[in-house]
């Protein structure tokens, strides 16, 4: 392969929900598709493991859903919090108009295999494995395709698209030229898991208290745990000693004392810096951003995956007539990006409003300060007004004008 030139319709560098999605949607299209991803397998842990009714739904319109379901995963009907000594749940997703309302918690790597499995299915579609983009190839002022780097060598790819998916550090966004805008999050979060016991609660939830913010997930025979600390203070907080960390993790779950010891190193816990960005533009002629590339999404929601999902199925709408009639353009791109943008744009706004009036003022009160810590007001209404906890069910569950898939990829399925 070294030194060798490959041609396709369109080249999509990074094999996470957006890339791997989109390329299935394209290939089902009659397009040409080759996907790029530079690990060797998807088995990474504390990627984000829910996938939302909004996702399944568009697998439903796929005729997927019944396959992806046989997968094992968790099913969360409700979300909760608890706010000192109060506990209150936030969303009920019981009442959304879909065939699976609730969310599926479901290993990444299961949901990447899946989609990778059903995308072989189709002759336009190839993905490589341990192959990463590394730059863009540009003649007169647009991207014509990449060249990329693979146990075998490195390569060229011509394409007409190229589409840039390989997630918050895209490599391409940084040689595009394209700007960033930084939105800011004042916290990072530290995942591990602990097995779970009997008697444990069942809840998926959070859990806010004076300087303390901890989330659990409930993954059946274990906890998927996120202790959420103020942005830049892990070095601190491991300086502190892990029996240190061990204690804090009992003070916010009591319940799991008896199994901190499972925390044997800072080996097992995973830090993830917490960015929520988004790019102005996200297209230049021959190259979209899609995702995380387009916009890091905090995870307050959960809702990172379904976004780059709903991303993948715009992009596929919009570009798949285009790609098959040979009226790929500028234009085309625009409007992928203006279909996306004002999702996008809410809820991120949505989450920073959560991060500066929920979080930050938790992470920023200290444990010796007297008085409890009292539930925000949106919380005390969702008490109050059970009815009202159906719309944050419907934004998290179902986000912001969510995507259906056109008929031309529903019907197609493949057929040059």
């Amino acid at each position: 392969m070294l030194g060798s030139t490959r041609t396709t319709q369109c080249c999509i560098a990074g094999g996470g929900p957006a890339g791997l999605m989109l390329g299935y949607l394209l290939a089902r299209a009659g397009v040409r598709v080759l996907v790029l991803e530079k690990h060797a397998d998807f088995l990474r842990d504390f990627r984000g493991d829910t996938v939302h009714p909004s996702t399944m739904e568009v697998m439903s319109e796929l005729g997927l859903i019944d396959r992806f379901l046989a997968l094992p995963h968790n099913k969360v009907h409700d979300l909760s919090g608890q706010f000192g000594d109060t506990r209150i749940t936030l969303a009920d997703f019981t009442h959304l108009p879909v065939r699976a309302p609730y969310i599926a918690m479901m290993p990444q790597w299961d949901f990447l295999n899946f989609i990778a499995a059903e995308a072989r299915r189709f002759p336009g579609f190839t993905l490589l494995m341990e192959t990463e983009a590394t730059s863009l190839i540009e003649k007169d002022g647009s991207v014509t395709g990449v060249s990329a780097t693979s146990a075998q060598g490195e390569f060229a790819i011509k394409a007409d698209l190229v589409v840039g998916a390989d997630g918050r550090g895209s490599l391409l966004r940084a040689q595009s030229g394209l700007a960033v805008d930084d939105l800011g999050a004042p916290m990072d979060v530290l995942w591990f898991r602990l097995s779970r016991g009997a008697g444990d609660p069942v809840e998926t939830m959070g859990r806010f208290d004076r300087g303390r913010v901890f989330v659990m997930l409930n993954r059946g025979d274990y906890w998927q745990l996120a202790y959420v600390i103020a942005k830049g203070s892990a070095d601190r907080l491991r300086s502190e000693g892990l029996d240190a960390f061990r204690v804090a993790v009992g003070r916010a779950a009591p319940f799991v004392e008896d199994r901190l010891a499972e925390i044997g190193s800072w080996d097992d816990v995973r830090l993830l810096i917490v960015r929520v960005d988004r790019m102005p533009v996200w297209h230049r002629p021959g190259l979209l951003f899609i995702g995380d590339a387009a916009h890091a999404m905090s995870p307050v929601g959960g809702v990172g995956v379904n976004l780059a999902v709903q991303d993948a199925v715009a992009a596929a709408n919009i570009l798949a007539p285009a790609f098959r009639g040979g009226s790929l353009t500028d234009q085309t791109l625009r409007a992928v990006e203006r279909r996306r943008k004002f999702p996008t744009r809410l809820t991120q706004a949505l989450q920073v409003a959560i991060q500066n009036n929920v979080i930050a003022p938790a992470l920023g009160a200290g444990h010796e300060e007297s008085g409890k810590f009292e539930p925000p007001l949106f919380a005390r209404l969702l008490a109050r007004v059970p009815l009202l906890r159906r719309v944050p069910a419907r934004l998290i569950g179902l986000g912001v004008r969510p995507e259906h898939v056109s008929a031309l990829i529903r019907e197609r399925a493949g057929v040059a």
